[in-house]
């Protein structure tokens, strides 16, 4: 463990949607709040703060995570996917279009962190059932939309992808 004299900051060096970074940190900065503010990537929404409504959901080596329960050290030679790193060469992703289509958003505060979970779900060589969607879902609080019109997207989604 490193000592930091109160004031102190650290050098956080990641990559993050293909980019690499170093900034000095304050220690105690959360995650979510260095991808906003110290990068401004502001897709990443910050909701509850403690992990439970999945709006800061990014993709952690490849692994969906919460970074409101992370400090930005953590993230030291990390590789990190925020919902703007779905955005490649000038298009959507095909997640993001079955989400339009599907009318899978609202008001799309709580979708980047949706729209993480279910890229990571989509990494995989095997269609996800319905109730592994509502599984990968249940981590998230959307208000707007009832569900159906996310699981659709999911599939739609999943199902384009195999056709690639």
């Amino acid at each position: 463990m490193v000592k930091v004299a109160q004031g102190q900051k650290i050098k956080v060096s990641l990559t993050i949607n293909g980019i690499v970074v170093g900034k000095y940190v304050e220690p105690r900065k959360l995650l979510s709040d260095f991808i906003r503010e110290d990068l401004a990537l502001t897709g990443t929404h910050v909701g509850c703060e403690h992990g439970v409504c999945g709006s800061c959901t990014i993709l952690f080596n490849k692994s969906a995570v919460r970074s409101c329960l992370m400090f930005a050290a953590q993230a030291n030679d990390s590789e990190i996917k925020t919902i703007e790193g779905l955005f490649e060469n000038g298009e959507m992703s095909p997640l993001q279009e079955a989400f339009i289509e599907s009318h899978g958003l609202q008001c799309g505060f709580c979708t980047p962190g949706i729209l993480m979970s279910a890229y990571e779900m989509l990494q995989s060589d095997t269609r996800p059932s319905r109730e592994e969607i509502k599984e990968v879902l249940s981590g998230h609080l959307c208000r707007c939309t009832g569900y159906e019109g996310i699981i659709e997207a999911i599939e739609k989604a999943f199902d384009r992808k195999i056709k690639e």
